[in-house]
């Protein structure tokens, strides 16, 4: 925590306020960007089990948005019942400041990562200056990168790891009756959709780092990044769908989903598997069976010891985080409508110095 000599000459009445409280994006009612505004908030303090954290940067993720709207896609029954005023947000870096009861393994003052809270709707509150996080959503920082790149990580990469190579948790998926199961990439032709975005620029390294042949789809601006990435091959949708330019392929994962993810299963051999990052709309998983293909997904989830082992591959570059563009976290707003524009380049993140 800060000491007392830290924060100048303030009076006693000052500096308990200044101790207390935080600057930190709340909502007051689920709506557009408009709605996210930079205030006053109280500071967390760390239950048993968790650290307390200076948030350094924030990744932005879908889900972000998604909240901020109250998740007005999914059906009325799933749709949050939150608390106003909420701070959205799950994906942080920054440097440990206060432990709580019962820790160890952290120690104040050293730099870490994290997915704060998912799958915990209105839980994770990272658009702020400082968020408390429990030790099992933790992991040190990885040392060869900074805090935009890392905060830039977890949900994303986890989302990809967690697809493709370990789902890392038991927890039961609504969309689907059987766990998922990720299938050997070694050798295997894999089409990554909507290959430049956050979740699909990791799913690009990781199945070539895997072993796997990668083709990569997207609009012909992200191709030279994408070959650097690792992508075999290249796909620019704009120039004709690339449901009828692939063939023979092993895995589709498409990072775009929803309702047309379908498409993709006539590119797949017989026996491949189609994995819809949203698969949200999408409704012919028994008619794929029928036709000998798998269609699966996971709902990911927090996973400190998986950040940990993904760890060394962002710090030496094996896997590297794209950053599309940054933001102070006071412009949370201005970050979030870059977000609606699409066509994003890896990741949007928020720095808070």
């Amino acid at each position: 925590m800060e000491r007392r000599s830290d924060l100048g000459s303030m009076d006693d009445e000052e500096w308990t306020m200044a101790a207390e409280t935080m600057k930190a994006i709340r909502q007051h009612a689920f709506g557009g960007p408009d709605l996210l505004h930079y205030e006053d908030a109280p500071r967390p303090r760390p239950k048993a089990g968790e650290v307390l954290v200076r948030v350094h940067a924030i990744g932005i993720n879908p889900p972000d948005w998604y909240l901020r709207e109250g998740y007005r896609t999914l059906p009325p029954e799933w749709q949050p019942k939150v608390d106003f005023p909420i701070i959205l947000g799950t994906d942080i870096s920054g440097v440990i400041v206060e432990l709580g009861h019962d820790i160890a393994g952290f120690e104040v003052g050293q730099e870490v990562y994290s997915m704060v809270r998912f799958f915990s709707i209105g839980e994770s509150r990272a658009y702020a200056e400082y968020v408390s996080v429990p030790v099992g959503d933790l992991a040190l920082k990885p040392s060869g990168i900074g805090h935009v790149h890392a905060a830039a990580a977890p949900m994303s990469l986890l989302t990809a790891w967690q697809f493709l190579v370990d789902v890392g948790h038991d927890e039961p998926n609504p969309l689907q009756p059987d766990k998922h199961r990720p299938v050997p990439l070694a050798g295997k032709k894999v089409l990554v959709n909507g290959a430049a975005g956050g979740v699909g620029h990791f799913a690009v390294q990781v199945a070539r780092l895997k072993g796997a042949h990668v083709v990569a789809v997207a609009s012909g601006r992200h191709e030279r990044l994408l070959r650097d990435l690792g992508a075999d091959d290249f796909i620019d949708y704009t120039k004709g769908a690339a449901e009828d330019v692939a063939k023979d392929v092993d895995l589709v994962i498409d990072a775009v989903g929803g309702p047309h993810t379908g498409r993709f299963l006539r590119t797949l051999k017989r026996g491949g598997a189609l994995f819809p990052v949203y698969p949200l709309g999408y409704a012919g998983a028994e008619e794929a069976a029928r036709r000998g293909f798998i269609v699966s997904a996971v709902q990911v989830r927090s996973s400190g010891a998986q950040l940990a082992e993904l760890a060394p591959l962002l710090s030496d570059g094996t896997i590297r985080p794209v950053i599309d563009s940054t933001f102070p976290l006071a412009e949370a707003r201005a970050a979030h409508e870059r977000a609606e524009r699409g066509h994003i380049q890896g990741k949007i993140v928020l720095t808070s110095s």
